[in-house]
């Protein structure tokens, strides 16, 4: 990725922040923020606007990296209403309206997508109590771990949960969930449909020939 932010990869011929886009506007989600940092002109070049995608497109613009969470100090006092916050360099397929539901039939802050994996070992792993997250095992080694569930990297979020959001660089996973999980106000949503981490090349190359695309 020397030459192109990681989202901008292309898996079977589409940049993987493509897919995202096209997952979000299958489920009737048009307005959307991309924050961008390292060679992120590439990303408003072929984005542009987000018409000729069918969706509504601005970005924020990281001078340097702010970690998972930072970005979202740029939205205060601009987002009023539940908002969907998500990993631009991952494949999923995910029934949108069903977690939305979820989240608001559980009168929930803050609701984390979840997947199964095999090995979790090279994850951070989720501690359910019910369907609330209590906590993250970073890393646990397979035997040990406490689930197979791990973040999909796809939130969906009530406004206060800005409020939470440390000033400067932040990570959402380690300085804003565990503040939420302390006070219950933290969901976890399993689903079963597809899910494809692309950070090593290994992972990249199963994501390549494996992804089914969208239904």
């Amino acid at each position: 990725t020397n030459m192109l932010p990681k989202p901008m990869l292309r898996i079977q011929d589409k940049p993987i922040l493509e897919h995202n886009i096209e997952l979000l506007r299958n489920h009737g989600v048009k307005d959307i923020i991309i924050s961008i940092g390292y060679r992120g002109e590439q990303i408003k070049e072929y984005f542009g606007d987000g018409s000729q995608f069918g969706v509504n497109i601005s970005y924020i613009e990281e001078d340097e990296p702010m970690g998972t969470a930072g970005p979202l100090n740029m939205l205060k006092g601009k987002i009023n209403d539940t908002f969907i916050l998500m990993n631009g360099d991952e494949l999923k397929d995910i029934d949108l309206e069903d977690m939305f539901m979820f989240h608001r039939k559980n009168k929930s802050t803050a609701t984390i997508a979840l997947t199964t994996v095999e090995d979790p070992s090279n994850y951070g792993v989720a501690v359910m109590n019910g369907n609330k997250v209590m906590t993250f095992v970073e890393k646990p080694n397979k035997q040990n771990a406490p689930s197979k569930l791990i973040s999909a990297g796809l939130y969906i979020l009530e406004p206060e949960v800005l409020k939470a959001v440390p000033e400067g660089f932040s990570m959402i996973e380690n300085d804003v969930f565990p503040k939420l999980a302390s006070n219950d106000k933290l969901l976890g949503y399993i689903f079963s449909g597809q899910w494809f981490d692309t950070g090593t090349p290994e992972r990249f190359s199963k994501a390549e020939s494996d992804w089914e695309g969208l239904d």
